[in-house]
């Protein structure tokens, strides 16, 4: 992993406490006027009958990294943000654990709520990270849906 690209990646669980302290982080950059928040969480779907009681995330991780970059970059060239956070988990997630964090911040909501969507979908459609499924009997490769 090279020491250049910001690291995006988080054993295990991304936690509420890290998530409130991320926002709290930034009351003291008084020129932001609006955020958005896109938190990923493990569903409970059903495979073959069986429910889905966690995901396995693996990715490749330095090109992954890479890969964001390149999407942070284009993201501050499209969009008139301020800054933009992204945190992905590594590991076993359990059901009803956050997976995904995606943080935006700008002057104005418009741009947070735009920019903020488009990464989360840059990131899910070109980021080598994949998902297996785990139910107490079997797992599944993950599919990304909308």
């Amino acid at each position: 992993m090279s020491a250049s690209l910001k690291n995006i990646f988080t054993l295990g669980p991304i936690t509420p406490a890290f998530i409130a302290e991320s926002i709290a982080k930034h009351q003291t950059k008084t020129s932001i006027g609006a955020h958005d928040l896109f938190l990923g969480q493990v569903r409970a779907d059903e495979k073959e009958g069986l429910p889905v009681t966690s995901i396995l995330y693996t990715a490749n991780e330095s090109l992954a990294l890479s890969i964001c970059q390149e999407i942070r970059e284009e993201a501050f060239q499209k969009f008139p943000i301020t800054c933009l956070h992204i945190h992905h988990s590594l590991g076993e997630i359990k059901t009803g654990e956050i997976c995904f964090f995606v943080f935006v911040s700008s002057p104005h909501r418009k741009a947070s709520f735009e920019a903020c969507e488009w990464l989360v979908n840059e990131i899910k459609e070109k980021c080598p990270i994949w998902g297996e499924e785990k139910t107490a009997e079997k797992s599944f490769w993950k599919e990304n849906h909308g």
